[in-house]
């Protein structure tokens, strides 16, 4: 794949651009300033933060990939999972902003006790350091490497490592947002162009229409036997997974956490779900473009879902390769290099949203446990070392990745194993007060407990399993939830001020209707999450 150097010129001064405004931009004169910017983001801030820090190189590789396979089913994750943002919008986000939490863990101390915070802490940054980070640098390199095949694998893994630590590590989560902005603008504008081009490749709407009517290609209900999303899992398993990632996750909800106030969180919030329902045509359809201009010129290729590998095996197409060779096949000298810049967008946004988490998870959880005097430069001290610590083994262990497939192929199935017991904890936790800190802890072990037992049968027993891992999830999270509830009840009453601070009421709800009274309709929270849902399930209906 041969890149002109205006493209090549356009890249590096992008890079240059995006290092110098996010330096300028970095707050680091406190913790607070370090680890949640300050406390002072706005709601368009905080959704393009979002939407950056949540679109990693692999999501992009991922969707047009799924989109290239099975058409558009894996927009399931995407228009579900903003149905759960509005959800956590109006009922979990006011907890975090108005407890002064820094960290997700932090909120289980506050309703319950250490051991379910440690517990929480250990296996995120755990998550964050051995998958998302070496993942996303490892994945980001193939996808570059396609583009510059006479870079070394390891020299692109160092360059981008560079770019996101260069700012990360020295500006903490001010100039880490601050880069998204302009990051999720430019991943946003280069993939919608991709999509116009792609679009026109094929022959409109109406040519692309006719040819993938038939069958399920552009549908998003799918029967129990589709090995990517079947219908019921859509339903039960999705949301769960959907919770986890954007209500659980410090990587996402660090950034609602730097709010200046509730309203702005609960905003931008709405405003990536907005942009993500835009994500089945700048992402997916392009994949579904691919395989309907027959983008890698295999001579009778089936017009019929062909799995990932056996498309390897038996027609040399690795559908990784889809986004990249469309970007180079489409798109004329110049708009390549806006594209590249939007993949590069996408690849150091979410290595330095990982980067934030994990610095701010280790000071907050447990260096500031063994030293409670630190002040807030000290704090910021160690936030430094973690990140370029964490960013320095991810480097040298992104290579490695290679050799364990499943680290990467079985990321979203193993997270779909870990998550429910910890989903299951935060809802009891918030809206049953009976639940205190032993059925807590024991619910979250008796989770990972059976989530070990799975894995081991699956991956090193070999055994098949044979219900799909979406419909998996809702079985663990029932089970924890049940342990949960029944050593609740069989021990004392939790702690009346934890359980009065930090679960949920209808007073709640009735206070913030009297406040809502004299906000105009355009500005009410409430308001805007209906029709937020109601654009989800229109776009749902149209290709039911």
């Amino acid at each position: 794949m041969n890149i002109s150097a205006i493209d090549i010129s356009i890249l590096v001064i992008f890079l240059v651009g995006i290092i110098w405004w996010a330096l300028k931009n970095g707050k680091s004169s406190d913790s607070d300033s370090y680890f949640l910017a300050g406390r002072s983001m706005t709601w368009p801030v905080i959704g393009l933060s979002l939407f950056a820090a949540s679109v990693s190189s692999s999501t992009l590789m991922g969707h047009s990939g799924e989109g290239f396979i099975s058409g558009i089913a894996v927009f399931n994750y995407n228009w579900i999972s903003v149905l759960v943002m509005v959800f956590f919008g109006l009922f979990f986000l006011p907890f975090y902003i108005k407890s002064g939490i820094f960290t997700m863990p932090e909120f289980l101390e506050r309703r319950f006790d250490k051991k379910s915070r440690y517990y929480f802490s250990f296996i995120t940054i755990f998550g964050n350091v051995f998958l998302d980070a070496a993942a996303t640098l490892y994945t980001g390199a193939l996808i570059i490497k396609l583009i510059f095949p006479d870079l070394e694998l390891f020299t692109i893994i160092v360059i981008m490592a560079a770019v996101a630590g260069s700012y990360t590590i020295i500006g903490g989560l001010s100039s880490a947002i601050n880069a998204d902005m302009i990051q999720a603008a430019v991943l946003i504008v280069g993939s919608a162009i991709l999509y116009f081009f792609a679009l026109d490749s094929i022959g409109g709407w109406e040519e692309l229409y006719t040819l993938f009517n038939e069958g399920v290609w552009l549908k998003l209900t799918r029967p129990m036997s589709d090995p990517t999303v079947p219908w019921l899992g859509m339903w039960i398993g999705i949301p769960i997974l959907g919770f986890y990632f954007w209500g659980n996750n410090q990587v996402m909800v660090q950034r609602v956490l730097s709010a200046k106030t509730i309203d702005h969180g609960r905003k931008g919030v709405l405003f990536v779900g907005f942009l993500y329902l835009f994500t089945l045509f700048i992402f997916i359809l392009p994949g579904l473009i691919a395989r309907g201009i027959n983008l890698f010129g295999v001579e009778n290729l089936p017009f019929e879902m062909i799995d990932g590998s056996a498309l390897k095996s038996g027609f040399g197409i690795n559908t990784d390769q889809v986004y990249p060779r469309m970007i180079v096949k489409l798109l004329p000298v110049g708009l390549i290099g806006i594209i590249l810049a939007a993949m590069i967008s996408a690849l150091t946004s979410t290595l330095s949203a990982t980067l934030s988490s994990v610095s701010t998870l280790f000071t907050m959880d447990f260096y500031k446990r063994f030293h409670p005097n630190a002040d807030g430069k000290k704090l910021v001290w160690v936030g430094r070392i973690t990140s370029f610590l964490v960013l320095v083994f991810a480097v040298f262990w992104a290579p490695i990745i290679q050799q364990f497939d499943s680290l990467v192929a079985y990321y979203q199935e193993v997270t779909s194993y870990l998550a429910p017991p910890i989903v299951g904890t935060f809802f009891l936790g918030l809206f049953w007060k009976r639940s205190n800190e032993k059925g807590a802890f024991f619910g979250l072990m008796s989770g990972l407990l059976l989530a070990a037992i799975i894995m081991i049968s699956k991956y090193v027993l070999g055994m098949e399993i044979q219900l799909h891992f979406l419909l998996l999830a809702p079985i663990i999270l029932v089970l924890s939830v049940i342990v949960n509830v029944i050593v609740s009840l069989a021990t004392h009453l939790p702690d009346e001020d934890k359980v009065k601070q930090n679960t949920w009421t209808l007073d709640i709800w009735k206070q913030e209707s009297e406040e809502l009274k004299n906000v105009v309709l355009y500005k009410n929270f409430r308001v805007l999450s209906l029709l937020l849902v109601i654009a989800c399930f229109t776009m749902y209906f149209m290709f039911f």
